[in-house]
């Protein structure tokens, strides 16, 4: 099953996609007391809207506008330098036998197919891909073998970093790892029953068609189940909380000159089972408004 959140005549809504994969059969018109996505996991109610998905859809997906998969998430956590090599992408090699954890606000993400803002504080708009979990089942001190018990589901992020802000203090990269809609999230939410073994993933990101990225999970050092098992030690992970697992080498930062996003650019995360997750790159200005045009050669 895979799930959505969208809008339709500027109406915000939530559902599945139909078995053609080209509709969306809308779930808010038939489960009541379930306003969208997010509250739909935290009721428990994934296997209800599953009975829904050989109805006809009352959408197609080209008359619908993708949204940030889910509104308004509890908590949504990172975990940086996790991949094979990333760790030695950076000068200080200290290692702690521990992730790297810090957390994101929901509104730095967008949703597919939405523009990824560049502020105007800052030309340093970077890249990450990554696989992202969606808590299904709550839980504290949950064991690594029954992880994958407490997970809904599985998308796509794009973990959109302003790097020079990430520098700004030692120990702190909270300042460079907000800003309003510089990530991703989506396209749909993919439900376990549809994804074999999670090692097995294979994630790429392209820029402008570049292949930039390209990795599996196999080669994390925290896997997803160690990741679920370590963050629940130390808080309650609830339905409906993210995880953004780790990004592969090959973030624009390590290139030589640094390759920084521009407007224009059109980045791509994909996973073979979880679809494509694309936005293109805009300017934001100090109004709020944004535009796509790309810079002056």
């Amino acid at each position: 099953m895979k799930l959505l959140s969208y809008s339709f005549d500027g109406v915000p809504g939530f559902g599945l996609l139909d078995a053609a994969g080209i509709g969306v059969i809308d779930l808010g018109r038939r489960m009541d007391g379930i306003d969208d996505l997010g509250a739909l996991i935290e009721a428990g109610r994934l296997a209800e809207a599953a009975s829904f998905v050989d109805e006809p859809a009352d959408h197609t997906l080209a008359d619908v506008t993708y949204e940030r998969l889910l509104p308004w998430p509890g908590k949504i956590f990172c975990i940086g330098v996790n991949y094979g090599g990333r760790a030695d992408e950076y000068a200080d090699k200290s290692d702690a036998a521990y992730p790297s954890v810090f957390v994101r606000f929901p509104d730095s993400f967008t949703g597919h197919e939405q523009n990824l803002l560049r502020p105007p504080e800052s030309p340093q708009l970077d890249y990450e891909g990554e696989i992202v979990v969606v808590i299904g089942t709550g839980g504290r001190r949950i064991p690594m073998a029954s992880a994958r018990d407490h997970i809904a589901g599985l998308t796509l992020g794009n973990e959109g970093t302003i790097r020079d802000w990430v520098r700004h203090a030692k120990f702190n990269v909270t300042q460079g790892k907000n800003w309003a809609s510089t990530g991703a999230i989506g396209p749909h939410l993919v439900t376990m029953d549809e994804i074999g073994d999670i090692e097995d993933l294979h994630l790429t990101t392209h820029v402008n068609g570049e292949l930039r990225q390209d990795d599996h999970p196999r080669t994390m050092k925290y896997s997803i189940e160690y990741q679920i098992h370590y963050l629940s030690t130390f808080t309650e992970l609830r339905p409906g909380d993210i995880i953004f697992s780790g990004t592969p080498t090959g973030a624009g930062a390590r290139f030589d000159p640094p390759l920084w996003l521009v407007p224009g650019d059109v980045v791509e995360v994909s996973v073979p089972e979880l679809g494509t997750l694309r936005n293109t790159v805009a300017d934001e200005f100090p109004d709020g408004s944004d535009h796509v045009a790309p810079e002056p050669q």
